[in-house]
């Protein structure tokens, strides 16, 4: 079973050297996130996250860098997360933004691990907006019913209000690694795989 997850098509099991290495991957517990936010790599990710759930309790280490995407597809991975027995412990590398900061904040701050070098982006949904005025209104509507959405799951998950989340986010709020620590959306930044707890 392949568990490499970008937005490009979707991998084949393969015979071989490659078929080994991927069940060698998958028998690590480690799922990996790449890329922008759909509906197909939140499709992969999360049949990656029930099956290895079905397979054992033991922890799953989900890597994620993508500068984020569809919010809808993100809340998918973000509440399988939640909802799967075995402990996630999300590991952000390269950039973790937008979408991609929501499936990072799915796993409970103690279990939620960066790399030395990542940076994170978090700030207010967007959408493009077209149509009859009735619908521009109705559209901006779940824009803003969103926002809210958003305010309260990132204060909860960083111990920040849900009104400094809205202040902090009204631009792109980019935080480096010390930042993303000090402000409760990172519990520890780590080099090493021995530092996972």
């Amino acid at each position: 079973m392949t568990i490499r997850f970008s937005d490009d098509s979707p991998a084949k099991p393969e015979d071989g050297a490659a078929g080994k290495v991927d069940q060698l991957f998958f028998k690590s517990r480690n799922v990996i996130i790449t890329g922008e936010i759909n509906d197909k790599l939140a499709q992969r990710a999360t049949t990656q996250l029930l099956a290895l759930a079905e397979e054992s309790d033991d922890p799953i280490n989900l890597f994620i860098s993508s500068p984020g995407g569809h919010v809808e597809s993100g809340d998918m991975v973000h509440d399988v997360i939640g909802f799967i027995r075995p402990k996630v412990r999300t590991i952000g590398s390269g950039w973790v933004a937008s979408a991609g900061a929501l499936i990072f904040v799915g796993a409970a701050k103690e279990n939620r691990y960066c790399l030395p070098n990542t940076r994170f982006l978090l700030h207010q949904p967007s959408g493009g907006i077209r149509g009859q005025v009735s619908d521009l209104m109705i559209q901006a509507e779940q824009i803003r019913i969103m926002s809210e959405r958003f305010h309260a799951l990132f204060a909860k998950a960083t111990g920040q209000t849900p009104e400094k989340i809205a202040e902090d986010t009204r631009r792109d709020f980019w935080l480096k690694t010390q930042e993303a620590v000090d402000y409760g959306l990172v519990g520890k930044i780590i080099s090493s795989v021995d530092e996972l707890a």
